[in-house]
C-alpha cells in the first residue's frame, strides 16, 4: 500500500484527523508496532505531504513547473500500459519521441520500437556494435522470486541476442517493499544467476532498494534486469526485413507470461516447460555459425504475442507479413498449447518466447540446420511481401492479423478487465500525446536554463 499516495488523494476531501485515524489503522494492518508509533508515522506522512503541496503557493512559476509533472489525466490501466496492446504501443512511442527530442546519436533508438538499442563505436580500425536491453519482472511473479528472476534475466538476454549481438554482461535493479522478507532478494538473485551460469554471462552490477522507501507498505517485489551484448556486425533490426524474405520460427515454451498463467490457474506442472534456454541457444547457434550477417531481422514473440510483433514489424518497415496459423501452432510447446486452448487463451496474443527470424529464402535452410543442430525445433511459418500489413492464413482463408487493445487475457482478473478498446481511446491518445509534448518542452527549458547558468 502506498501511504503517501493515500494521503495525497485523501487530503483534498477529508479532514486531517479522519485521515490520520484511517492511516493509523492501515499501518497497523501491516506492521507489528504499537498504536502510538503507528499514529506518529501517520502524522509524519501527513505533515510531509502538506509541505510538498505548498509548492502551489510559490511565486516562482519555473520552480513550480520543475517540481510538478504535466498530467495527462489518463491512467496507466485505462490506456493499457504494460498490457502489450495498442495502447501500450502508443505510450511507448510517445516515450520514444521524448528520447528522440534529445537528438542523441544511436544506430537503433527507442523510436524503432525494437527489442534492444544499439550504438556503434570503433575499436582501432574495427567497428563494434554494442547492444543494450532491459526488461522488468512480470508483475504477478512477486511471490515467486526465483521464477521472476529467471525469466526476466532470460528475457533481457533474449532481447540482446535477437539484435544479433553476443551477450557479455547482466545488470540487476531490485526493489522490495518495506515489509518484504529479504529472502526474496536472495531467491530473485539466484534465479538471475541460474541463467547467468547456464549461459556463462556474468552478473556484474546492480542496485537493491525498497519500493517507495518508508512510503509503501507490504512485500511487493519489482525489479528489472539489463543485458549488454557486442557484435562486429550490424544489428538484425526489424527495419532490415526485405520483400521476398521468409519467416522462420523456433519452438516456444513461454516465459513469465506462461508461468503466470500456469500458477494462477493451478496448473503447476506447466511451469517446468518454461525452464529452458532454448531461445538463446538458437540465437547463439546463428551467431556461432557465421550466419548472422545473412539474417535480415530477428525478434522474440513476446509483446502482445505474434499479433503484436507482426504489427510492429509491418508498421516499422511498411512491408507485409503473411503467416500460416497451422504452422505456428506446431511450434508452440504442446503442453503449453494445450493449456492455452483449455483456458480459451489466444496463442497468437500472448508471449510464447519463440525466436522469429526473417532471412533471405536462399539462406533459410542453413539457418534451420544451425538451430536444429543445437536441439531446437524450427520451421518456416510465412513470408514477407509488399502488402503493407500482416495477415494470417487459417483454414485456407486470409484475414488481417491485428493486435488487440490488450494482449490476450491469460488470468481471471485480465478476463474481467477485458481487451476491447475503450470508446474514448482517441481522446486518451490525444491527452497522452499532449502530456508527452509538454514533457519535451519542460526538458528543453530546463536544459537551456542549466546551460545558461
Amino acid at each position: 500500500m502506498d501511504i503517501e499516495g493515500f494521503v495525497r488523494k485523501s487530503i483534498k476531501k477529508e479532514d486531517e484527523s479522519t485521515i490520520e485515524n484511517s492511516l493509523q489503522e492501515k499501518i497497523l494492518e501491516y506492521k507489528d508496532i504499537n498504536p502510538q508509533k503507528a499514529g506518529e508515522m501517520a502524522r509524519a506522512v501527513i505533515e510531509e505531504v502538506k509541505y510538498t503541496l505548498k509548492i502551489e503557493e510559490h511565486e516562482d512559476p519555473a520552480l513550480k513547473s520543475l517540481i510538478n509533472y504535466p498530467p495527462a489525466h489518463v491512467k496507466m490501466g485505462e490506456i493499457g500500459v504494460g498490457s502489450r496492446g495498442e495502447g501500450d504501443f502508443f505510450v511507448h512511442q510517445k516515450i520514444a519521441d521524448i528520447v528522440a527530442s534529445t537528438n542523441s546519436s544511436a544506430l537503433i533508438t527507442p523510436s524503432a520500437q525494437d527489442d534492444g538499442g544499439v550504438v556503434k563505436t570503433n575499436m582501432g580500425s574495427e567497428e563494434l556494435y554494442i547492444t543494450t536491453a532491459v526488461d522488468g519482472i512480470h508483475s504477478r511473479l512477486s511471490e515467486y522470486p526465483f521464477l521472476g528472476g529467471f525469466h526476466v534475466a532470460r528475457a533481457s538476454l533474449r532481447d540482446v541476442c535477437v539484435m544479433g549481438a553476443h551477450p557479455v554482461a547482466i545488470i540487476s535493479d531490485l526493489h522490495l517493499a518495506d515489509d518484504g522478507d529479504v529472502g526474496k532478494l536472495f531467491d530473485f538473485t539466484a534465479g538471475v544467476c541460474a541463467v547467468s551460469e547456464l549461459l556463462n554471462v556474468p552478473l556484474v552490477a546492480g542496485s537493491t532498494l525498497r519500493v517507495g522507501g518508508d512510503m509503501v507498505l507490504g512485500d511487493r517485489l519489482v525489479s528489472a534486469v539489463g543485458a549488454v551484448g557486442v557484435s562486429p556486425y550490424p544489428p538484425t533490426a526489424r527495419k532490415r526485413a526485405e520483400e521476398g524474405d521468409v519467416i522462420l520460427l523456433t519452438e516456444g515454451s513461454g516465459g513469465g507470461t506462461i508461468t503466470t498463467t500456469a500458477l494462477y490457474h493451478g496448473l503447476f506442472d506447466v511451469v517446468w516447460e518454461t525452464m529452458d534456454i532454448n531461445f538463446i541457444k538458437a540465437s547463439e547457434a546463428i551467431f556461432n555459425s557465421g550466419l548472422i550477417q545473412d539474417v535480415h531481422a530477428m525478434t522474440d514473440v513476446t509483446n502482445g504475442g505474434l499479433r503484436g510483433d507482426a504489427h510492429e514489424i509491418s508498421r516499422t518497415t511498411g512491408l507485409g507479413l503473411k503467416f500460416y496459423e497451422e504452422k505456428i501452432r506446431e511450434l508452440i510447446n504442446p503442453t503449453v498449447l494445450e493449456m492455452l486452448e483449455n483456458l480459451n487463451i489466444d496463442p497468437l496474443g500472448v508471449s510464447v518466447d519463440s525466436l522469429m527470424i526473417i532471412t533471405p529464402e536462399d539462406k533459410a535452410d542453413q539457418v534451420k540446420k544451425a538451430i536444429s543442430d543445437v536441439g531446437v525445433r524450427i520451421a518456416q511459418i510465412g513470408e514477407v511481401d509488399d502488402k503493407g500489413k500482416s495477415r494470417l492464413v487459417k483454414n485456407g482463408e486470409e484475414t488481417e492479423l491485428v493486435p488487440l487493445f490488450r494482449e490476450a487475457a491469460y488470468t481471471k482478473i485480465k478476463k474481467i478487465v477485458g481487451d476491447t478498446q475503450p470508446e474514448d481511446f482517441q481522446s486518451m491518445k490525444d491527452k497522452t500525446a499532449h502530456a508527452a509534448q509538454e514533457a519535451i518542452s519542460k526538458k528543453d527549458d530546463i536544459v537551456k536554463m542549466i546551460r545558461e547558468r
